[in-house]
């Protein structure tokens, strides 16, 4: 038995085969998985219903299996009140740079061949996609 906080075989499976520079998606539940991921990437389905798997949650996991290099999120609306970007920051690690992408430039990043892992959340609230980038191993 695998002694992790991550046990889902495939989700195990595809972290294994990111590299520096590969880039992970944690997707909300309004992402549409998949024509706005990359044909090849794998898409791990966590999201069973509304609510029930947060993104917070999976990317808590995943830094105990990953170091990130960079974190990438969508533009949201200057009147919009982003919630999860604070928990995403207060999970991440120090100094790790967040970058904002408009709508289309973000789908054009995560569409990248650099783009190996999606991660299909049950996050419920907007703008909560989070692409991660890989970072090497210290």
């Amino acid at each position: 038995m695998i002694k992790s906080d991550i046990i889902h075989p495939e989700l195990l499976c595809a972290l294994a085969k990111c590299g520096h520079k590969t880039q992970i998606l944690v997707a909300d539940s309004n992402y549409a998985f998949v024509t706005n991921a990359p044909k090849d990437a794998t898409i791990i389905y966590l999201n069973l219903a509304p609510g029930t798997l947060c993104s917070p949650i999976i990317l808590e996991k995943i830094l105990a299996c990953i170091n990130v290099e960079k974190a990438t999120l969508m533009a949201y609306p200057p009147d919009f009140t982003n919630t999860i970007e604070p928990e995403y920051r207060q999970l991440l690690p120090a100094g790790c740079p967040i970058e904002f992408l408009s709508r289309e430039d973000f789908y054009i990043q995560v569409k990248s061949d650099q783009t190996l892992l999606v991660i299909a959340s049950g996050e419920v609230r907007r703008f909560a996609n989070l692409l991660l980038t890989v970072a090497p191993v210290i």
